[in-house]
C-alpha cells in the first residue's frame, strides 16, 4: 500500500574522534561516504478498491507511517553524505595526515645483524624474562628490534605492559623510541606521520594492523616551570592556567615516563633484555591495585581534565581503586572538562561504553558530578527519578555491557540509543521538526543536536539513533504497524536488538518480543490507544480518515470524466 512505503536507512557506522579517524581508514585514502540509497517512487497505476481488512490496516498504520516512513530520508541522505565529506576533509586538515602509496611496499629483507636482535626468554642474569616473549605481538617486536638496529632506544610502553603484567590480553601494542618522527619514517617504508598536537608515526602491517610509534617527550609544564620566566610574559600567563595545548617537546625515556598520566601507564618494557623499566613506581601501584597520578594530582588533572575519564575507564575496566588524593583532584577538576575539545570528551565517553563497563563507569562519573557536563539528559533523568530512575537506567547499562562483553558487534548508534531509551520514555515526544519529521523526547533531540554541532558526532549516527528510538514504540505495541512492511525496514534487526535489551532490563514487553521473533504482530497495548485518543467513549476504536492515494494526471482526468457521466445518469 502507498502508506507503507519501504524505508531506506543509513548503513552502520562507527563514531570516532578526530584522533582516531586516521587509523580507521586505509593508509592511502580517506573513506568516501557510503552510496546513497535511493527510495524508489511507486509506479503510477489505477487504484484498486481495498478490502475491509486492508482499509483497517491502513487506518491503523497512518500514525506509524508518519513516524517512520515520512521522515524525508531521501533528502536527509544527501545532506548527511555532504556532511560526511566535509567532516572527512576537516579531519584530514586537523590531523595533517601524510598520505602514503595505495600499494604498500614490502618489508625489506633482514640484514645479517638482525638475527642477533631478538626477545630472549632468559635474561642475562639467568632469570626468566619478566614478560614471556611469546605473549608479545610479533609485528611490535619487528618495530622495536628494527629501531634498535638503527641505533635508537625503543621500548614497548603503556597499556600493553600494564595489561600483560595484570595477566590480561592487550588490545594493541605501542612503542616509544628516541627516534624523532621523521627518523622513524625514514626507517620504515610503510609509515606515515599523523597529528598536530602530538606528532606520531604509524607503521602499517598486513591486515590493516597499525603499530603506533611515539618519540620520547618531556612535560612542557615542567620545562616551563624550570625555565626562568621572562618579565614581559609574567602578566600574560597568569601562572594558573596549566592546560597543555602542545606536546611535541622531545626528551629522554625517563622524562617521557614522568610525562604520562598514571603510574600504571608509565611502565616500559625492554624486549632485548627481558625486563620492565619502572621510573614512576608503577609496579607498586599495580601490586596494590591503585590508580595514582604521576606527580601532583591537582596539577596533572588541570593539565588535561580528560584524564578524569581515563581514570574512570581504567578503574572500571581493570577493577582498580583510585588513590584518595587522585580522586580528590578529579573532583576538583570536573569543572574544567568544558575547556577540553568536545570531540575528545565524546570519544572518551564512547570508549567507556564500548569497553563493556558503562554501568560502573557512569556510576563513578555520577559520583564525581561529571554527568551534568558530559551527558546532561542522563544527569537530569537520574536526579528527577531518584532511586527508581537509577535502577532502571543502570539496568539498561548492565544489559548493554553483557552484550558487549559477549562480543556482539554493536555500532555507536546502538550503544548510544541503549542508554537513551529510558530517558526517551520518561518525557513526552517533541514537536515535529521542520519538514514534518517526527521527534523523540525534547531532551534527547537536544542532546543529539549538541553532539553533532559541538562534538563532531556524525549526523548519520545521530539520525540512526533517533530512528531506532522511534521504532521502539512500534516494537513495544504503543503503535501498530503491518508486520511485513516493518520487518523489511533495514533498521528492524538493530531496533529489535535494543528492544531485547529493554525487555531484559525492565522485564516488560516479553510477550511482544516473542511475537516479533516468531514472525507475528503483537497486539497493541490497551493503554496506548486510550492515551493517544484513538478510542471513543463507547469503547469503539475511532476510525481515522484514510488518506487518498495520489493519482497521475491521466488517471485524474479519467476519474473526473467517469464521475461526471455518472452524475449525468443519476
Amino acid at each position: 500500500m502507498s502508506s507503507n512505503l519501504e524505508l531506506t536507512a543509513a548503513p552502520s557506522e562507527q563514531a570516532t574522534a578526530p584522533e582516531n579517524e586516521a587509523t580507521a581508514s586505509a593508509p592511502s585514502e580517506v573513506e568516501s561516504p557510503s552510496p546513497l540509497l535511493a527510495q524508489s517512487a511507486p509506479t503510477a497505476r489505477a487504484p484498486e478498491p481495498p478490502s475491509e481488512d486492508e482499509a483497517d490496516d491502513d487506518e491503523d498504520d497512518d500514525d506509524e507511517a508518519d513516524a517512520l516512513d515520512d521522515t524525508g530520508l531521501g533528502a536527509v541522505e544527501e545532506v548527511l553524505a555532504a556532511a560526511e565529506a566535509q567532516d572527512a576533509a576537516e579531519a584530514a586538515a586537523d590531523e595533517e595526515v601524510e598520505q602514503v602509496p595505495t600499494v604498500l611496499e614490502p618489508e625489506p629483507e633482514p640484514t645479517p645483524y638482525e638475527r642477533e636482535l631478538h626477545a630472549p626468554h632468559v635474561r642475562s642474569t639467568g632469570e626468566p624474562a619478566e614478560i614471556d616473549p611469546d605473549e608479545l605481538d610479533p609485528d611490535a617486536l619487528k618495530v622495536v628490534l628494527r629501531l634498535h638496529q638503527h641505533g635508537h632506544q625503543a621500548y614497548l610502553v603503556g597499556g600493553c605492559v600494564r595489561d600483560l603484567l595484570l595477566g590480561r590480553k592487550p588490545k594493541d601494542f605501542d612503542v616509544a623510541t628516541s627516534a624523532h618522527p621523521n627518523e622513524v619514517r625514514a626507517i620504515f617504508r610503510n609509515c606515515r606521520l599523523i597529528g598536530r598536537r602530538f606528532r606520531l608515526a604509524h607503521v602499517y602491517f598486513k591486515g590493516g594492523k597499525i603499530i603506533e610509534v611515539s618519540t620520547f617527550r618531556a612535560n612542557p609544564t615542567e620545562l616551563e616551570a624550570a625555565a626562568p620566566a621572562a618579565p614581559e610574559d609574567e602578566g600574560e600567563s597568569g601562572g594558573d592556567d596549566l592546560l597543555i595545548t602542545h606536546d611535541n617537546v622531545f626528551g629522554t625515556a625517563q622524562q617521557d615516563a614522568r610525562r604520562r598520566d598514571f603510574t600504571i601507564n608509565g611502565l616500559f618494557y625492554d624486549v632485548s633484555e627481558g625486563r620492565v623499566i619502572d621510573y614512576v613506581r608503577g609496579r607498586r601501584d599495580l601490586d596494590e591495585r591503585f590508580i595514582r597520578t604521576i606527580g601532583d594530582p591537582e596539577v596533572r588533572m588541570r593539565e588535561d581534565p580528560v584524564r578524569i575519564l581515563r581514570a574512570v575507564r581504567f578503574a572500571a575496566k581493570l577493577d582498580l581503586d583510585i588513590e584518595s588524593r587522585t580522586y580528590a583532584a578529579m573532583e576538583g577538576a570536573v569543572e574544567d572538562l568544558p575547556r577540553c575539545a568536545p570531540a575528545r570528551l565524546l570519544e572518551e565517553t564512547f570508549r567507556l561504553i564500548r569497553g563493556g563497563v558503562s554501568a560502573p563507569a557512569l556510576k563513578l562519573l555520577d559520583a564525581l558530578d561529571a554527568l551534568k557536563l558530559l551527558l546532561p539528559p542522563v544527569n537530569a533523568y537520574l536526579k528527577q527519578h531518584g532511586k527508581e530512575g537509577e535502577k532502571t537506567f543502570y539496568a539498561f547499562a548492565q544489559a548493554l555491557d553483557r552484550r558487549v562483553a559477549a562480543g556482539e558487534p554493536l555500532d555507536d548508534a546502538i550503544l548510544l540509543e541503549a542508554l537513551l531509551v529510558p530517558i526517551s520514555h520518561s518525557g513526552p515526544p517533541a514537536e515535529p521538526q521542520d519538514g514534518g519529521r517526527p521527534s523523540v523526547s525534547q531532551v534527547v533531540e537536544e542532546l543529539l543536536a549538541g553532539f553533532v554541532q559541538s562534538a563532531r558526532l556524525p549526523r548519520r549516527i545521530a539520525e540512526r539513533c533517533r530512528m531506532l528510538l522511534l521504532a521502539q514504540r512500534t516494537l513495544s505495541g504503543e503503535r501498530r504497524r503491518k508486520s511485513a512492511a516493518f520487518r523489511r525496514h533495514p533498521l528492524f534487526g538493530e531496533a529489535l536488538t535494543v528492544f531485547e535489551m529493554s525487555v531484559e532490563a525492565t522485564g516488560e514487553g516479553r510477550e511482544q518480543l516473542e511475537a516479533w521473533k516468531a514472525g507475528e504482530v503483537p497486539p497493541p497495548r490497551a493503554e496506548s490507544s486510550e492515551g493517544e485518543g484513538g478510542s471513543e467513549p463507547g469503547g469503539q476504536r475511532k476510525r481515522r480518515r484514510r488518506r487518498r492515494r495520489r493519482r497521475s494526471s491521466g488517471e485524474g482526468a479519467a476519474s473526473a470524466g467517469s464521475s461526471g457521466s455518472g452524475a449525468g445518469e443519476a
